[in-house]
């Protein structure tokens, strides 16, 4: 069950949406418009995941069986944004060893090639079944594994819809493969094969999260239940940056999952909600979302309860928004950008900047320093720090968020390249056009050659930073790029700068 806190009151809009909790229940697709109706009628059944997916159980239960009479020992995910985040953070919750590749930066997927491959599962997730990093990452597996004389098909399990390009090009290679219900969009799977298939392989008991999730969603279609009185409270005008702490509670990275849910569903036709992950324990928690009890807004409650909570949570928001819970359409855009960058790269923006020291900075207006540079980025009402880094390795690059919200006084968000292309990156581009933006880029520290594609990870990484380059600029919005040409000397430099701003 979900327990808030006292702070979570009711407000003028609870009865709007206490009227409606029944109707998503029965998942009526005419909740969110007209215009909304056909998407909305073939994405919502992850309402009944926490009893549907009760029929993969024996499926899961030969999959772990056939693991573990091959003597796996390591999990490596291959997946972005909704295929990613919700594993990640139950093996997080559940203290089990899973390693995410949810990036293209080429350091970061040579750490993943790093594991004894004759003891490694490697878990290929995608639901569109065409993802460029996944896709990448899948072809990397397979030479290696081809490499190391080891059979394919006794080291990769695929999670993909059916009928994609994905699922017949395993079916065909004779993978292990399930099938995910194709009515359940990315970010509302978590409790879906995508969520439910790495638990499972990690040996998560994946019946006690759909047990939680089931006891939970009972309570949804009261009067004043904690959906209702949550998402109303998100609508608020304070929350339109709304931020979240989980590092002192028992579900680190819920928030991350979370950003991406909300973010990405609500952050269109110029509106939307943009969660805040905080890094650190903050000083003043009286507007900060935590999951730890005793905090002003604290939510509590089982993971399995907290995932299925969230989704609905949202849903209701996007009501209260007008806005399509379930499409998403910018994130292609950034997309189709990086692949005419790729198909000639001869014609990719300009690779060269303005040097200094051991950066390189990448901007429409010239300034006389980075710390002008940097101080042009308050001109907006949020900003989002954006580092194509690996995150495995620079980690400290992290601390800009903090440094730079305090600095400039602005609400800011922090996201791993190119991972928060599935995740903010919708916000970014279809909420209200209103953030700043700075990429972070570096020199490769390696190359990792991506198997007949005709060019490496490194290559990859950096389309895809130029790519949502050319998408924000395009709308009007200051973007600047700063390149580290030595990275942990360039890291360094530009934490002390930020520093003295």
């Amino acid at each position: 069950m979900i327990k808030l806190a006292q702070s979570f009151a009711t407000n003028s809009n609870t009865t709007a949406l206490n009227a409606i909790t029944t109707r998503l229940a029965d998942k009526d697709a005419t909740l969110w418009g007209p215009d909304a109706t056909a998407e909305a009628a073939i994405r919502l059944d992850w309402v009944d995941l926490p009893h549907s997916s009760r029929e993969l159980l024996p499926t899961l239960d030969a999959l772990s069986a056939w693991s573990r009479e091959l003597g796996h020992e390591h999990f490596i995910l291959c997946g972005m944004g909704g295929s990613s985040l919700a594993p990640e953070v139950i093996a997080t919750h559940f203290k089990k060893s899973l390693v995410i590749l949810d990036s293209t930066e080429p350091s970061q997927v040579a750490d993943a090639l790093k594991c004894d491959l004759a003891k490694s599962c490697i878990i290929v997730a995608s639901k569109s079944g065409s993802t460029i990093e996944t896709t990448s990452q899948k072809a990397l597996f397979e030479a290696a594994l081809t490499k190391a004389g080891l059979p394919i098909k006794d080291h990769m399990v695929i999670i993909t819809d059916p009928d994609s390009p994905l699922h017949k090009s395993a079916t065909s290679d004779g993978l292990r493969t399930i099938n995910a219900n194709p009515k359940v969009g990315g970010r509302f799977s978590a409790l879906s094969a995508f969520g439910l298939v790495p638990a499972a392989l990690i040996g998560v008991d994946v019946s006690l999260l759909l047990d939680d999730a089931a006891d939970a969603a009972a309570q949804f279609t009261q009067p004043d239940s904690p959906v209702v009185r949550v998402a109303a409270k998100l609508f608020e005008r304070e929350f339109a940056f709304a931020r979240f702490f989980d590092g002192d509670s028992l579900y680190q990275g819920l928030a991350d999952w979370i950003e991406q849910l909300v973010a990405e569903s609500t952050g269109k036709d110029g509106k939307g909600v943009l969660p805040v992950v905080l890094a650190k324990a903050p000083s003043d928690r009286s507007n900060v979302i935590s999951f730890k009890e005793g905090d002003p807004l604290s939510i509590t409650g089982p993971l399995g309860a907290q995932l299925i909570f969230w989704e609905w949570v949202t849903a209701l928001l996007c009501f209260l928004l007008k806005v399509d819970p379930f499409n998403q359409p910018n994130v292609a855009e950034s997309k189709e950008r990086t692949g005419k960058i790729l198909l000639d790269w001869s014609k990719r923006p300009s690779n060269s900047g303005h040097l200094i020291d051991n950066l390189e900075v990448f901007a429409e207006e010239k300034r006389s320093s980075l710390s002008e540079y940097l101080k042009a980025l308050n001109s907006g009402k949020y900003l989002a720090v954006m580092a194509y880094l690996n995150r495995n390795s620079d980690g400290e690059i992290s601390q800009l968020r903090d440094l730079l919200e305090s600095k400039l006084g602005i609400p800011t968000t922090f996201g791993w390249g190119p991972r928060f292309l599935h995740s903010t990156g919708q916000f970014h581009k279809g909420g209200p056009l209103v953030g700043t933006f700075l990429q972070i880029t570096a020199e490769p520290e390696s190359t990792v050659e991506i198997p007949n594609a005709g060019y490496g990870f490194e290559r990859l990484v950096l389309a895809q930073a130029l790519g949502d380059n050319e998408a924000l600029s395009s709308r009007g919005l200051r973007v600047i790029r700063v390149n580290l040409k030595e990275r942990e000397a360039g890291i360094e430099q530009l934490l002390k700068e930020v520093a003295k701003l």
